[in-house]
């Protein structure tokens, strides 16, 4: 069974009542890696190892490692302890212009761009659009919320820049597996939450509502609306902090 159609199936028997999930290792410690492969050897699961934009970045981000070297990194790892390389899946986390949201949003945007393109080319699957930060020159208050709106066009933006990356890669990888997507951002922010109350942003129904219809209005926008069957997630904040 290929990575997608792992992922896909999670979400199949959610929906026909069977409960499922995967647990997704957001780590770059070379000990929380070893660990995660290994629980995945003795149980015989996929293993989801994910990095955030600010772990690992074109640029190095703090790990001092682009969307390639973890890979790599993770990769070996893999192949040094016999996990069967189809059960290892990739997946980059809140990635979005948070790294550079002290930048105007055309300079940020295009370094964005080129995040997402470098994680597809790398063989990253499983991918969260997070654009829910500010940038520089965004309009109103900087401590108000990004408007839903101006978050679900720079989401189908990203989307359809890793639909364009995707292509390009499996000219490379002619069995590349198909990138699925998640969208939405009601956890903290990458590394961890700011706020004293962990409970006082709980998702309301209407605003999940209204993130998947502007997202859903959002790639028809961008000529993407076929891709919107790979999008299997939205990130909610339940309640829960890590």
């Amino acid at each position: 069974m290929n990575v997608e159609n792992h992922l896909v199936r999670i979400v199949e028997e959610q929906k026909s009542g069977v409960p499922k999930g995967i647990c997704s290792v957001c780590s770059a410690n070379r000990y929380v890696v070893d660990a995660a492969l290994l629980q995945g050897l003795e149980d015989g699961s996929s293993v989801l190892i994910e990095a955030t934009c600010n772990q690992v970045n074109q640029f190095g981000g703090y790990t001092g490692m682009t969307p390639q070297d973890f890979q790599g990194f993770v990769s070996a790892k893999a192949e040094h302890y016999g996990l069967p390389h189809h059960r290892l899946i990739l997946g980059g986390d809140h990635l979005g212009p948070y790294p550079f949201r002290k930048e105007t949003e055309e300079r940020a945007m295009e370094k964005t761009r080129d995040l997402i393109k470098a994680f597809v080319h790398a063989g990253y699957v499983k991918l969260h659009i997070d654009t829910s930060h500010r940038l520089a020159n965004d309009p109103g208050d900087e401590d108000e919320a990004l408007s839903p709106s101006i978050v679900a066009t720079r989401c189908a933006m990203l989307c359809a820049e890793a639909e364009k990356a995707f292509s390009e890669y499996k000219e490379e990888v002619p069995d590349a597996v198909s990138p699925v997507y998640i969208i939405g951002t009601e956890v903290p922010s990458p590394g961890g939450s700011e706020q004293n109350e962990p409970y006082g942003n709980i998702t309301r129904v209407q605003d999940l509502e209204e993130t998947i219809d502007l997202c859903k209005e959002a790639f028809r926008t961008y000529g993407i609306d076929h891709v919107w069957e790979r999008v299997i997630a939205v990130v909610v904040e339940p309640g829960v902090e890590h």
